[in-house]
């Protein structure tokens, strides 16, 4: 039976300290740098992603859909708002991210400029494949933020919950707009774009993070890269356990809810109480 979630928008608020920006996480600075190096594709990704959807809008009639395209919308401008704020932290304690970050817009816009509107949308699921699959990992393996500051734990499993209730949204336009798996060319787009989207991030990830371990002082933190190395390949890594969710994306006919991850969904109201209360 098919999954049918419409995504909500929440207009949430997260205390992030400032001052923890560099050693947020309970294993150290370089974990933490991983997560803020990741942090600094969100903004200007989510733009590309609203972007990207928004060009077919108009091919959308079915109205659950339409509502569902609405609220994706809502959800990745408010992610891209909140991680702006946090990157300016990160950012102002003396990792340069807002210049990589705009490395990775020049990027974008570049891809917007000169290659069609189908494979912008292709790069989109794409990459809403690769953001939900990280997302299940994280939430799928908690341990990974347990003891961690509690704004910046909060922020990545609102992302992470949000990124799950939306994940099929871009699918969907897709498959109406450019074609499903039985358009081989449709099929063919979609492939392709993971895996060069995939490639790119990674390109763009790496030498990143390294610099930005390297400028925070974490270069020959033993510990910390031990750390890290848990937390992304061991048995419990985030990247480790979504490998075979990647390779999911090649079957034909695969749809994101193959994945029946949504009982995650049920922390939104605890989330969204601890919120409030915070704000308060």
């Amino acid at each position: 039976m098919a999954i049918n979630i419409l995504p909500t928008r929440r207009n949430l608020r997260f205390k992030l300290n400032p001052s923890k920006a560099l050693t947020w996480h309970q294993d150290g600075r370089n974990v933490s740098q991983f997560l803020n190096t990741l942090s600094l594709f969100f903004p200007v990704g989510e733009r590309f992603f609203i972007d990207s959807v928004r060009q077919y809008r108009d091919v959308v009639q079915d109205p659950e859909l339409k509502k569902a395209v609405t609220a994706f919308i809502g959800q990745e401008a408010m992610h891209g708002r909140e991680h702006e704020e946090y990157n300016g932290f990160v950012n102002d304690a003396g990792v340069p991210i807002e210049a990589q970050e705009q490395l990775v817009d020049d990027l974008l816009k570049a891809v917007q400029k000169y290659t069609p509107a189908s494979f912008q949308l292709a790069g989109t699921v794409a990459l809403e494949h690769l953001t939900a699959i990280l997302a299940d990992g994280l939430l799928s393996l908690p341990e990974i933020m347990e003891g961690s500051d509690e704004g910046y734990r909060a922020l990545w499993n609102w992302h992470a919950l949000e990124e799950t209730e939306h994940k099929a949204v871009a699918f969907d336009v897709y498959r109406l707009a450019v074609g499903g798996d039985d358009n081989v060319g449709a099929y063919a787009m979609r492939s392709f774009a993971l895996v060069f989207s995939t490639s790119v991030f990674f390109a763009l990830f790496l030498p990143f993070y390294l610099h930005n371990v390297r400028v925070s002082g974490g270069l020959f933190d033993g510990k910390g890269w031990r750390a890290v190395l848990r937390h992304s390949l061991g048995k419990k890594g985030i990247f480790r356990y979504s490998a075979k969710a990647w390779l999911d994306w090649f079957k034909p006919g695969f749809h994101p809810w193959d994945h029946d991850n949504r009982e995650f969904l049920e922390q939104f109201d605890e989330l969204v109480a601890h919120a409030l209360e915070e704000a308060a």
